[in-house]
Parts: C-alpha cells; sequence; structure tokens
C-alpha cells in the first residue's frame, strides 16, 4: 500500500488511494482518512466562557470533502469525560447500519479510547453534517461539515461556483451541556436559548442593547460579481431559524443530497437538523457590509428578541461597516400558512442527474404500492413513572444496553420488541423498547402528526425519504388526496408544524436498523425517536456489511470486548491496513440493489 503514510497528530489527513485497491471495484473507488481528536475546549460564544467540544481543536469541527462512492476511514479518539458516539446526519451507510453512530447500532466509544468508522458514502451527492449523538452533546458543538461531491463524469445543474461557503447555524445556552441534561433529567424544560451562533461565533454588535462588546463574530468574505455556493446547517438544539442575507436572494440549488428545483428567496426557514445548498451572486453595490441573519422563528415575548445570529457579508470592495436595523423577518401573524406555503414549494429537480446519470425522476415513487403505514403522533411531554419523557404514539423510547443490531447478530433474546404501534394508541403512555418492524423492499408511508405545540423536525437515518405532503389539522386517509406524487423533494429530515402533520414515502431498500427519531435535542433525549428494522428474509448476509472487526463490545456482549489502553492521537499503518482490509472484503460481498434516484 504505497499510498498510505502514517497521520500526524492532531491535524486530519486526507488521502487518495485510487486504482491500487485491485478487487473492490471496477473503478478503484478512491479512500479518505481522517483523524480526529474530539475534546473539550474553552470559548466564550456569547460572552461567557464556556466548555465546548471540538474535533482537532477547532468548533465548528473540520469538513469532510469527499467524492461519490469514495470510501472514508475516520479515526475518532475520545478525549471527553464522558462516553461518545459521532454521527453521520443524512449520509446514507448503504447496507452498513454498523457505521451509523447511534446507540441502536454502536456501543458508545469509552473515555480514552479511539474507534475506526469505516463506510462508503455510496451513490450519494449533497450536504451533510457529522455530530456527536449521545448525552446531550450536540448542544456543546462537535459538529462540521460533511461534502459529496458529484463525479466529474455527471453534471452538476448549475456553473460551478466562485467558491463553497460553510454556515453553522443554531440555538445556543451559556450553560455546559452537562448542566442541560442535569435540568431535563430533573423534569425541567431548557427555557429560552441565550442566543445563535453562526460558525461557533455569536452575533455581530447590531444592537448595543441586546448584544454586548466584545464577542467574536463571523465574517465571509466575498468578491463583488461571483457567485458562491453557500451551504447552510441547522445543528441546534431546538429552535427553528428564519435564513437571509440583507439585499441578496438566496437561489435554492440542494438540500440534504437532492437537487432542487432552482427559485429564488428573500429568507427561508430553516428548521433543527436541515442543510439546504444556496447558489448567491455578490450583485450589491458594497455601499457597506451586508448582514447575515439566522433569527427564532413560531416563538413569543421579547425575551427571544437576543434569539438571533448575525455575520457579516464582506465584499472586497466595501466602503464601510454594516448599520441600522437587521432585515425583515417574515411577518406571518394574520398568516399562519406561510412557512409552511414556502417548504411545499421546496420541489425535486426531476431532470437533473445526482450521484448517478439517469435523472432523478426516473424513480417514479408515485408510483409504487405502499405496503405500510405508520402514523405517529408526538404529545407535549408527559410524566410517566414519575419522570417527564417525550413520546411517539404513546411510548417513549429506551435505548437498551446492548444495541439493537449487535443483539440481532449475536442473537441475544428481549433486547427489543418488534411491536411498535401501527396508529396512536388510547392506552396509558409507557417507557419502552419497542421497534418498527419494516419489510425489506418494502415502501412504507410514515405520517407524523404534531399535537405538540411547538414544531418539531424528525430524521430518518440510512435513507432519504420522499415529503409528499403536509397541512394543518389531523391527518386522515382522505389526506392522501392532497399528495404530491411527481416531484415532492427526498431528504431525510423535515419539520412538523404545530397542530399540523408532515407525510413521508420511504422505499426500504437499505438492510440494517435505523434510528427514526427527533432531531430537536430536548425531544430525542427524553425519549422521543424509535427505530426501523430491515431484514432480508433470504438466508444471505451479501446484502449487508459484515460486523467489522474493530466492533465494540458492551451490554449482554461486554465480555466480548478487549481492552483497549488509552493513548495519544494518530492512526498507525498497521490499524489502517487491517481496516482497510475489512472495507473491501465486506464492498466484495456486498450486493448493491439501489433505488434509480440514488
Amino acid at each position: 500500500m504505497a499510498c498510505w503514510r502514517p497521520a500526524a497528530a492532531a491535524a486530519v489527513l486526507t488521502l487518495v488511494c485510487g486504482a491500487v485497491m485491485v478487487g473492490f471495484s471496477s473503478a478503484g473507488d478512491p479512500f479518505a482518512f481522517f483523524d480526529w481528536n474530539v475534546a473539550y475546549m474553552k470559548a466564550s460564544p456569547l460572552g461567557v466562557e464556556q466548555q465546548v467540544i471540538s474535533v482537532n481543536g477547532k468548533f465548528p469541527g473540520p469538513v469532510v470533502n469527499v467524492t461519490t462512492n469514495w470510501n472514508v476511514v475516520v479515526n475518532v479518539l475520545n478525549s471527553l469525560d464522558e462516553p461518545l458516539l459521532i454521527t453521520w446526519d443524512g449520509v446514507e451507510q448503504r447496507k452498513n447500519s454498523w457505521q451509523d453512530g447511534v446507540l441502536g447500532t454502536n456501543c458508545p466509544i469509552p473515555v480514552g479510547w479511539n474507534w475506526t468508522y469505516q463506510f462508503q458514502v455510496k451513490d450519494q451527492i449533497g450536504s451533510f453534517f457529522y455530530f456527536p449523538s449521545i448525552n446531550l452533546q450536540r448542544a456543546a458543538g462537535g459538529f462540521g461539515e460533511f461534502t459529496v461531491n458529484n463525479r466529474p463524469i455527471i453534471s452538476v445543474p448549475f456553473d460551478t461556483p466562485h467558491g463553497d461557503i460553510s454556515i453553522f447555524i443554531g440555538d445556543w445556552f451559556n450553560k455546559n451541556h452537562t448542566d442541560l441534561r442535569k435540568e431535563l433529567d430533573q423534569g425541567k424544560a431548557l427555557g429560552v436559548p441565550d442566543g445563535v451562533l453562526m460558525n461557533g461565533k455569536g452575533p455581530y454588535r447590531y444592537n448595543s442593547t441586546l448584544v454586548p462588546a466584545g464577542i467574536d463574530f463571523e465574517t465571509i468574505n466575498v468578491l463583488p460579481g461571483r457567485t458562491y455556493r453557500f451551504r447552510v446547517h441547522n445543528v441546534g438544539i431546538f429552535t427553528c431559524l428564519n435564513f437571509r442575507i440583507q439585499s441578496h436572494n438566496l437561489l435554492l440549488a440542494e438540500t440534504e443530497g437532492s437537487y432542487t428545483v432552482q427559485q429564488n428567496y428573500t429568507n427561508l426557514d430553516i428548521f433543527v437538523g436541515q442543510s439546504y445548498s444556496f447558489l448567491i451572486t455578490m450583485d450589491q453595490n458594497a455601499s457597506s457590509d451586508y448582514y447575515i441573519v439566522a433569527s427564532a422563528r413560531f416563538v413569543n415575548g421579547s425575551k427571544w428578541d437576543k434569539v438571533v445570529g448575525v455575520a457579516i457579508l464582506h465584499y472586497s470592495n466595501s466602503k464601510g461597516k454594516a448599520s441600522g436595523p437587521l432585515p425583515d423577518p417574515p411577518n406571518d401573524v394574520y398568516d399562519k400558512t406561510y412557512s409552511m406555503n414556502q417548504a411545499r414549494s421546496i420541489r425535486w429537480n426531476v431532470s437533473a442527474s445526482g450521484a448517478r446519470p439517469n435523472p432523478q425522476g426516473s424513480f417514479r415513487y408515485g408510483s409504487i404500492n405502499v405496503t405500510q403505514v405508520y402514523v405517529l403522533k408526538n404529545k407535549p411531554p408527559v410524566l410517566i413513572d414519575g419522570k417527564r419523557r417525550a413520546t411517539l404514539n404513546g411510548i417513549s423510547y429506551s435505548p437498551p444496553e446492548t444495541p439493537l443490531r449487535l443483539a440481532d447478530q449475536y442473537n441475544k433474546k428481549g433486547v427489543y420488541t418488534l411491536d411498535f404501534p401501527t396508529r396512536p394508541g388510547t392506552g396509558p403512555p409507557k417507557i419502552a423498547t419497542s421497534v418498527i418492524n419494516g419489510t425489506y423492499r418494502g415502501f412504507i408511508e410514515i405520517v407524523f402528526q404534531n399535537n405538540d405545540t411547538r414544531v418539531q423536525s424528525y430524521h430518518l437515518d440510512g435513507y432519504a425519504f420522499f415529503v409528499v405532503g403536509m397541512d394543518f389539522g389531523e391527518w386522515t386517509d382522505n389526506s392522501r388526496g392532497t399528495y404530491n406524487k411527481w416531484d415532492g423533494v427526498a431528504r431525510s429530515t423535515i419539520q412538523v408544524y404545530a397542530g399540523a402533520w408532515t407525510a413521508v414515502l420511504v422505499s426500504l431498500d437499505n438492510v440494517g436498523i435505523w434510528n427514526l427519531r427527533s432531531e430537536d435535542l430536548d425531544s430525542w433525549y427524553l425519549g422521543q425517536e424509535t427505530y426501523i428494522s430491515v431484514v432480508n428474509p433470504e438466508s444471505t448476509n451479501r446484502t449487508e456489511m459484515p460486523v467489522p472487526d474493530n466492533a465494540l463490545y458492551c451490554g449482554l456482549l461486554k465480555d466480548k470486548q478487549q481492552d483497549q489502553s488509552p493513548h495519544a492521537q494518530g492512526l498507525n499503518s498497521s490499524s489502517v491496513l487491517k481496516s482497510m482490509s475489512g472495507i473491501l472484503l465486506g464492498a466484495m460481498m456486498l450486493i448493491t440493489t439501489l433505488p434509480a434516484f440514488l
């Protein structure tokens, strides 16, 4: 393996090993290696020093920038004082839920240990992000960009932008994530966030009353007349944020792996866990800098006035600093459908090619027969056994000590049940480890019914789903008459408005156990999640990657785990060769059965 050299400590190493990987694939799909140290660092994003989670000393973490079908190897050293898992939000682990980085599929990485994730971004493009998935850790950081580019042989449905700019927006508390966790454990609501961060920084001082002096803010430097691709991710806790750039149009081009019909917005509501790509042309006269704003939506009261993130768009020929009031947010006090109509307007570009040469629209999802229907209702948190919990269909999920996928692999019975109710029940709420029994190669309809007073967003690992409908009120069978069965966008995270429903369709072609959850961190932490089990009934494992050689073991399987001495960061050649051998072996066993739109 002449293309490999040891990684440098405390640095990201990306290197490509191409056609030398004989036998892996006909094209010799490249490898990209990353060496990460996840650790605490001190920061004061809102002017108050606190503990944040960094990756290689960066907050946000480094970018994973790869291309369709590349193999990604990420060695993660856990330098926190508690267990850690990293998940790849929206990046579909094709036939490989072992690498999903959630409690249903992985044992957490113990303190001082490292674990190497290894997966292929098979037949996928788009803008995503990674983050720590347990213990409310995302509220402290640990997130970063995950970009999957088109292969050169497949055209992108727009001209190559002059630059690629990532913006992470999210509500933020000055309390450490451990303190927020204690509040939830004590049955308290988290209350109003202390502000909104952009790329880990606080707001520009647009208002001397709301924003104290001395806060570091983000500045985006651009050239006049050029067009840039802005990838915007809401990595926050629970607040929907309206994103806008003063005097500039946002030309929407892609969301979570799907090219969209290109249309201009002056602003867009971005819900927790969602990612969007905008093409933005620097077509103003640069009489001054311009505000980039992310402000809280669907909230009431002056106490939310400070929950605003502000960065600066700086032209190279700018004549002065930005000043004056921020650009106005949407005024929908008397029009509650503004945001929903905006969401409905986001359409799939059916003529564009994504990861494959065939157009996205060649996967005619509207002509596929639905084989399963689940209506998932959430309500405001309730007390169960004296604890404040969040539910779906009256069930608050309790993660077992043994990951579900490992329990299946080693035939450990009683870890979970395949009896998640298809419709909301009438009985008292309960805590359980109840999972959806998905039908392999079936087509499932999931309706999210939000009977809470707060907007929610939901995410499904391992899949992109088709957003076919949303409306206010209670969903009924007759609601299907409003479905979009032609160009509903395919994505992995969708909002559900308070007192409303959203319907999605999913092609269950991806074998494994996949997390279906609220992306709102407090709801997720309190139990608003489940898993979909997708098992190939044939007596073969050739449609799923084998259990990795470096699997961690816990719970009922803890005796299988060998000790690992805490050590300094850095991959060594022997461990990487072993990891690569595992990837090669699994890949050669893999039969890919993907829908045409992927």
